[in-house]
């Protein structure tokens, strides 16, 4: 009866699972999306803790409480630009969890053989186990490196050190050769106790080292990249988990959360126009945008607007579009770009929204950050959607964003970025570009756009600048 119940209770959050997923698909429905998912889990949680009599109902209601509590803390207290952070932290708790009942289970066994308990372990158990602990504690600690990557505690820069890839190399062959010896020493376990113990803690060791040899070569550019393959990591040691302990639930979520990791990754290296492998062993970008001198590269001019002469452009136009990008995420910049769009939108201007796929450092970031301020969800373009509209466009606001407006990566074949979708401001009659200074983005590559002739830089904080405007505009419009 008991099993019975647990099954269903499976099916029902496998089911809540896949609804919640297929909700993720828009902004629009998002957030119910989220709910079902979450739900589902709980469902599963509790089922397996309360029928398999693991905890007490206090405990269950205690532990749903403290979660629940955090949970609701983070919401608060996280910003929509730590995001990528967040889920950092959360691959690397999902992955050290999966290592840990990994590691439980080899200590289980190791404690039946030294007390010659007839139980042991067969070899294809063991494998499950070691694949567990493998990617479990890589996703552990590349995960943390990736979240010092991203929220400045490391540096964005590639490290390396001579003799790197053949270190890595070696360690791999290590986890390897511990694995087979798990696999092949289960047999052993009643003679010796050591069996599985040994070779568990030595793949245990390799695997750490080797989430760390695996990141740190990475550059701040690439790092949402690597998140999210870390959050597919994550999934599937869920799912060797699931087959350890003969757990349906965390079968079916990790595979989920595998595969979606999986799709999102694909997603983030097409829109850069590169392969996984190139991101693993690019090297590419650094620490990104920062405020600093405006110094102008020989050869080249730059012109500089204001306020005011931009609130008289935009006034005057037909149809604006507006850019964001990750430095108006930063400023918290898009409460005032919406009132913006609104003053604009009275005077009878269209006014749109481009979006480019990696806007924002992750996919459908910039989309829920727009929505946090209001923005009408039908304004919002995707990048091949807006592309053929720039060259009949009068004036191109970009605000915040860098590498995804290069015109390096169109037109430079020596350029690391070339080839890379963007999306093309550069064609449009005028374009105002937003930011701090003229350094380059996480890409490391300085922008040409900044240089063209039909470019006005605006300096200054995102957020200060577009109020800014916002009041130029309307006093113009009381005038």
């Amino acid at each position: 009866m008991e099993r019975a119940l647990i099954d269903l209770a499976y099916v029902a959050a496998a089911i809540l699972f896949i609804l919640g997923l297929k909700r993720m698909q828009s902004p629009v429905t998002a957030r119910v999306g989220n709910a079902l998912a979450a739900s589902g889990m709980l469902v599963a949680v509790v089922a397996t803790l309360f029928l398999q009599e693991i905890l007490s109902w206090p405990m269950i209601v205690s532990g749903l409480a403290l979660g629940g509590a955090v949970g609701g803390w983070l919401s608060q207290r996280v910003e929509m630009t730590d995001m990528p952070e967040l889920v950092a932290v959360f691959n690397g708790f999902g992955g050290g969890a999966s290592a840990l009942v990994a590691g439980a289970e080899v200590a289980r066994y190791a404690q039946q053989a030294s007390v010659l308990n007839a139980a042991t372990v067969a070899g294809s158990d063991a494998f499950v186990i070691g694949l567990s602990i493998l990617i479990g504690t890589v996703t552990f600690s590349g995960s943390f490196v990736a979240y010092g990557k991203l929220s400045g505690r490391l540096s964005g820069q590639p490290l390396t050190f001579p003799g790197m890839r053949g270190f890595t190399i070696g360690m791999l062959l290590v986890a390897g050769a511990a694995l087979v010896q798990m696999t092949r020493g289960a047999g052993g376990l009643l003679v010796e106790g050591t069996g599985l113990a040994y070779p568990a803690l030595a793949l245990c060791l390799a695997a750490l080292a080797l989430g760390v040899l695996l990141v740190v070569p990475i550059g701040g550019a690439d790092m949402p990249v690597v998140v999210s393959l870390l959050n597919s990591y994550s999934g599937l040691a869920a799912t060797a988990t699931g087959f350890v302990l003969n757990n349906t639930a965390l079968i079916v979520s990790g595979t989920l959360v595998g595969a979606a990791g999986m799709i999102l990754t694909v997603i983030m290296c097409d829109a850069m126009n590169r392969s996984l492998a190139n991101v693993m062993l690019g090297g590419f970008g650094g620490d990104g945008d920062a405020p600093g001198a405006i110094d102008v590269p020989e050869g080249k001019t730059v012109q500089e607007t204001s306020p005011d002469d931009t609130a008289i452009l935009t006034s005057y136009a037909e149809q604006v579009i507006i850019v964001p990008g990750y430095g108006l995420a930063v400023a918290q910049a898009q409460h005032a770009v919406r009132e913006l769009a609104d003053l604009l939108q009275e005077q009878g201007i269209t006014v749109k929204y481009a979006i480019h796929p990696v806007a924002g450092r992750m996919p459908g970031h910039m989309n829920v950050l727009l929505a946090e301020a209001n923005v009408p969800y039908e304004q919002l373009y995707e990048m091949d959607e807006i592309n053929p509209e720039f060259s009949t466009t009068d004036v191109a606001l970009v605000i915040g964003a860098n590498d995804v407006v290069n015109p390096a990566a169109r037109t430079d074949e020596g350029s690391p970025i070339y080839g890379m979708p963007i999306l093309n401001v550069d064609e449009a009659e005028t374009v105002v570009v937003f930011k701090r200074s003229l350094s380059p983005g996480y890409s490391g590559v300085q922008n040409d756009l900044f240089f063209a002739d039909n470019t006005k830089m605006l300096f200054g904080d995102a957020k200060e600048t577009v109020s800014a405007l916002v009041d130029e505009v309307k006093a113009l419009q009381a005038a």
